[in-house]
Order: structure tokens, then sequence, then C-alpha cells
């Protein structure tokens, strides 16, 4: 039973930053698009934005957040030691 509860503690977390990063990606969209353009924010700016949004999140979520990038640099940097 504990596992089972584990498992699904990982999966709210994981919802949870794939929202926030889904919000975020938005937001922070919205506010670029404000800044650098003079172009209204309408109902089909939000669509594009969303639309792009969407999908850098989840791979953000699901691809990035997973990698251990200190580990592997730190492997780079090790070799790059050894062979000097």
């Amino acid at each position: 039973m504990e596992k089972k509860k584990t498992n699904w503690k990982k999966w709210e977390i994981i919802f949870e930053l794939l929202i926030f990063g889904i919000v975020i990606g938005i937001v922070e969209d919205l506010l670029a698009i404000k800044l650098a353009t003079d172009q209204p924010i309408t109902l089909r700016v939000i669509g594009i934005i969303v639309i792009v949004a969407v999908p850098f999140a989840i791979l953000g979520e699901v691809v990035f957040d997973r990698i251990d990038f200190a580990k592997i640099f730190q492997k780079i940097f090790e070799r790059k030691n050894n062979q000097n």
C-alpha cells in the first residue's frame, strides 16, 4: 500500500510541475510579446502561445528534469583530467 501511495505522490509532483511550467510558459510568452511588439493580445495570440508552451513544458518536465546534468559534466571533466 505504501508503494502505491509513493508512486501517486511522484505523479502528483510531476503534474504540479507540468501545470506550473505551462502557466509560467504562457505568462512568459505573453509578457515577451507585449514588451517586444506592438501587437494586441487577442484570443488567437493566446491560442498560439498555448500551442507553443504546452509541448515545451512537457519536454522540460518529462525529459530535461530527469537528466542529471551535474553527473554528465562530472564524467566529462573526469575524462579530460584523466587524459592529461
